[in-house]
């Protein structure tokens, strides 16, 4: 039991989880992740990890794709409404969020479940009727909206009976969250109780810390920058390790690899977590392998050995000049927009040398075979057309 609430914030109703760990029997032991951006970063793994926890100590683990509740948003720790992605969004990332889970779960022992199996034909009229307006206008998100007189969704108001739903449609025995879904996670005991879920069959709630950002203060989150994806190149997700404060490392030790700083200076501590994390989602070795190429670019200040290479061809259908925003965009799959945004700020080099502000189009002749930098560590090579 202590090994299993290692780290856990909140582990409710108090003592239930251990009643139910004593009956001997696999518990089913659930998660949901919303398929709104295309990466799981170091964040979502804090709770992913506990739940291969469970599943290494024999439980069985549902991890539930939430498809559905996708398009309604959830609005936890939100002071205004999340945009909606597109159903071909929600399928792209979900195909991703699978295989990415997959680098903690087992996938064997795995049950991995869509919410629009069950919600695509809910009776959502019959669900409105298992709470009331004013128990969901009790959670603190909206309670600060209302205040502040921003404005909340009905869509919205929807969402923790959805995603309480799902431990209906799943049997959850126990639901796992950041703390940021506390209020979600309770409610899902609600909404079991409303459809008639025999007391003693009711979920438990843990809730595990949320991992701040690599800038140190917010939580970690694409949308803010401030994440390192499971699936980042190993010499970038070295370099943004490289890049927290000195005053969170024991935080990322605690939730990432479960132990205390080592005795030393801060940089040694950085690199040693970054060396182990690289390790676990890349292959032993290539931590090490990403701290020379670290080294070579932030210490030497020389290019990498390797970097992917660019078709320079396929720029030049509308004559020998380059248009800089859309290859730039193409070259490191951001938006054109932010690709102009990075060239006024001076944050794109060639060679090593800040493009000229101003610069949107230079001669083919001038880009041909130099290296295109963005940022501190993301570079290509341009290359003639094959």
């Amino acid at each position: 039991m202590s090994d299993l609430t290692k780290n856990a914030v909140d582990v409710l109703p108090e003592g239930r989880l251990a009643k139910q760990l004593e009956e001997g029997r696999p518990l089913r032991v659930k998660l949901g992740i919303d398929p709104t951006t295309a990466d799981i970063h170091l964040g979502h793994t804090v709770v992913l990890e506990k739940l291969a926890e469970f599943q290494r100590a024999g439980h069985t683990v549902v991890l539930i794709i939430g498809d559905f509740t996708a398009r309604v948003g959830d609005p936890s720790g939100r002071s205004a409404s999340r945009p909606v992605p597109s159903v071909e969004e929600i399928e792209a990332n979900a195909a991703t969020y699978q295989e990415q889970a997959f680098k903690i779960l087992d996938r064997e022992r795995t049950e991995v479940r869509r919410n629009s199996e069950w919600l695509g034909g809910l009776d959502l009229l019959e669900l409105t009727t298992k709470t009331t307006v004013a128990r969901l206008l009790e959670r603190d998100d909206f309670q600060k909206r209302m205040a502040a007189q921003q404005p909340i969704a009905a869509l919205e108001l929807m969402y923790p009976l959805l995603q309480g739903y799902d431990s209906v449609a799943v049997k959850a025995d126990l639901e796992l969250g950041g703390t940021d879904q506390k209020f979600n996670l309770l409610f899902g005991r609600d909404v079991q109780t409303g459809y008639g879920v025999p007391p003693q069959a009711i979920q438990s709630i843990m809730t595990l810390p949320i991992l701040v950002g690599t800038d140190g203060v917010q939580k970690m989150s694409k949308s803010l920058g401030n994440y390192v994806g499971v699936t980042d190149p190993p010499a970038e997700m070295f370099g943004k390790l490289m890049s927290i404060p000195d005053e969170a490392m024991p935080e990322y030790y605690r939730l990432l690899l479960g132990s205390e700083p080592p005795d030393g200076e801060p940089v040694s501590q950085k690199r040693n977590l970054a060396r182990q994390l690289v390790d676990r989602f890349h292959g032993a070795g290539e931590g090490s392998a990403a701290e020379t190429a670290f080294d070579k670019v932030h210490v030497l200040k020389a290019t990498p050995d390797e970097m992917p290479d660019l078709d320079l061809g396929q720029f030049l259908d509308d004559g020998p000049e380059v248009h800089l925003p859309r290859l730039i965009a193409s070259a490191f799959s951001i938006s054109s927009s932010e690709a102009r945004r990075l060239l006024a700020q001076g944050g794109v080099k060639l060679d090593g040398e800040p493009v000229p502000e101003g610069a949107l189009d230079m001669p083919a002749s001038e880009l041909l075979g130099k290296v295109l930098q963005v940022g501190k560590r993301r570079f290509v090579q341009l290359q003639p057309r094959a």
